[in-house]
């Protein structure tokens, strides 16, 4: 599969063995497009800030990661090992600023909601903003969330909201993000990415997450 955003080699992550899903999120702020190889082998090509791989199956297991800038292989930016949990649901983000650029999995866990609402987390990925405070229609739904942090699921009406972000226990609003379409039956991260203060800035990347259809 092809795309200006990312590309990857399906022949490690299709097999029947395979229970468990990962993807790429890249939510560093100053790094350029990046190619993800898992065990040296190249699955996620050219990946844009903000943007996202496809879910790829794998085995359960520990993996190596290395990150490099798209077309690069000689330093990475990135070199780690991943444990990937048996039937497990990972988004792996790309966090923080050069040259501190680690990985973040986080966690999608598989549950029974309500049928007919939207569920929705929040995500601290902003390497430079202090602990948040989040809330949705006027009402605060997630305190004092910090960098990393990833905050538990809660069930809203869907339809149309308004999510604004402060900095904890102030009136100092540092985003406004008006008009977001929640859909019944979806479940949904809220990621703060970007700078404060500086560029590019703070604002929300707002993705469907793979629990609400995937099945491990």
């Amino acid at each position: 599969m092809h795309s200006p955003y990312y590309d990857y080699c399906s022949s490690l992550y299709r097999a029947p063995k395979s229970s468990s899903y990962i993807r790429v999120f890249h939510a560093s702020p100053n790094t350029p497009a990046v190619d993800v190889y898992v065990n040296d082998r190249l699955i996620v090509k050219n990946l844009h800030y903000k943007g996202f791989s496809p879910y790829l199956g794998i085995e359960a297991g520990k993996y190596n990661v290395k990150v490099f800038p798209s077309g690069k292989e000689d330093t990475p930016v990135i070199n780690t090992e991943v444990n990937i949990p048996d039937k497990s649901i990972i988004t792996a983000a790309a966090i923080g600023t050069l040259p501190e650029v680690s990985l973040l999995p986080i966690l999608e866990p598989v549950f029974s909601g309500v049928k007919g609402k939207a569920y929705v987390r929040f995500a601290h990925l902003s390497p430079n903003a202090p602990s948040v405070d989040i809330f949705a229609d006027g009402k605060k739904v997630f305190s004092n969330t910090s960098y990393k942090q990833v905050t538990d699921y809660i069930a809203v009406n869907p339809g149309i909201h308004t999510f604004d972000v402060y900095l904890s226990s102030t009136n100092q609003r540092v985003l406004h993000v008006p008009n977001i379409r929640l859909l019944p039956n979806r479940i949904y991260t809220i990621c703060a990415v970007g700078l404060a203060g500086k560029t590019p800035p703070l604002q929300v990347v707002i993705p469907l997450d793979g629990n609400t259809y995937l099945k491990v």
